[in-house]
Parts: C-alpha cells; sequence; structure tokens
C-alpha cells in the first residue's frame, strides 16, 4: 500500500473505529505573559482574522505574537498617557489641590489612549 503525503512527512494515524484519524499535535510553544491587549487581540483575531490565527496557532508561534503585541501597545498606551498628561496639565500640583479633577482628567487620558491604542494596534 502507497504512503500517503502525511506519512512520507512523517505523520501517522490512528485507528477509531472504521476510520483512520491522522494524529495532529500542535508544536510546543514557549508560555509567555499575555496581558489585556494580547487577549483582546487574540479575541479580534478568532473573530476577524480567522487565517491568520489558524496559522500563528499551527506554526507554534501564537503566544509569542500575542506577547509582543501586547508589549508593543503597552508600551504605545504608556506612551500616549504621558505626553496627554503633559499637554493638559495634569501634574502631581494638580492632584494635591484637586484630586477630584485630577482623576476625572486623567480617567479622560486613559480612555483617549485605550482608543489610539486598540485602533492603531490591538483591532488591525
Amino acid at each position: 500500500m502507497a504512503k500517503t503525503i502525511f506519512e512520507e512527512l512523517g505523520g501517522r494515524y490512528e485507528r477509531q473505529g472504521d476510520y483512520l484519524i491522522p494524529c495532529i499535535a500542535l508544536l510546543a510553544e514557549k508560555e509567555q505573559p499575555i496581558g489585556l491587549f494580547g487577549r483582546q487581540h487574540l479575541d479580534y483575531l478568532k473573530q476577524h482574522r480567522r487565517v491568520t490565527y489558524l496559522n500563528l496557532l499551527t506554526s507554534g508561534r501564537l503566544n509569542s505574537y500575542l506577547a509582543d503585541i501586547d508589549r508593543q501597545a503597552q508600551e504605545r498606551f504608556e506612551r500616549l498617557i504621558e505626553g496627554m498628561k503633559q499637554a493638559q496639565g495634569v501634574t502631581e500640583q494638580l492632584k494635591a489641590e484637586n484630586a477630584l479633577e485630577w482623576v476625572g482628567r486623567l480617567n479622560n487620558i486613559r480612555t483617549c489612549a485605550m482608543k489610539i491604542v486598540n485602533e492603531e494596534i490591538i483591532f488591525t
């Protein structure tokens, strides 16, 4: 009996009832922590970029890719916040003088920065 391409590449089959099912295992990948941005991008890939998600998953690069996206997004988020704080005069002095206004402005800045990061990195 001639070998299939799968068998020629080192694959094997397992009999289940009357069927031969290929034994497929994903490549082992080094576990890296994935933060909020990485998890959001993973959800985006699963819902809107299915082929990219499956290619990364089956090649064993998904976790490292998501960790890299998470790191890039977190760095961009922090840079945006610092820049916006300086541009809008949100300082420690404001925090000491009027904590409520400081919190409101900082929340606004964080929301704007999150929106920018999502548009530039996460949902692309």
